[in-house]
């Protein structure tokens, strides 16, 4: 039976500028950054220690694989509690979001991106005014 994620592999093309980001801008924990032989194994983790993403090199003749800004779609949902506040600590830090908060029939979610460009969508469960 399978009882849950341990881990989301997000491609990047600079591993060390990808870990900065996640640790400087959103504000995620390094667990690990090792070297193997030409390989580099980086791991970062929310603070709540709810998702581990590895921060993986994109190998040179992977396409780029993009989202569109204006739909609730992307390969991680990350949450927030608030994400109006997260929004603005997260703006405040240079992240970039392509899709400011918005209310949906779910809750609120938005989109940002990493330095990359690569975008990640935010969400807030449930009723904003809950």
């Amino acid at each position: 039976m399978i009882t849950g994620v341990a881990k989301v592999v997000v491609p990047v093309d600079d591993q060390e500028r990808a870990k900065q980001f996640w640790t400087g801008a959103i504000g995620f924990n390094v667990v690990m950054d090792e070297v193997h032989g030409d390989e580099r194994w980086i791991e970062v983790e929310a603070p709540d220690r709810s998702v581990v993403l590895v921060l993986s090199r994109r190998p040179s003749d992977e396409p780029r694989r993009q989202v569109p800004a204006a739909l609730p779609h992307s390969n991680v949902f990350l949450t927030c509690e608030d994400i109006e506040q997260t929004y603005a600590e997260l703006t405040g830090r240079g992240v970039r979001f392509p899709t400011p908060p918005a209310e949906m029939h779910f809750g609120m979610w938005s989109m940002f991106e990493d330095w990359e460009g690569t975008r990640f969508a935010l969400g807030q469960w449930g009723s904003p005014s809950a």
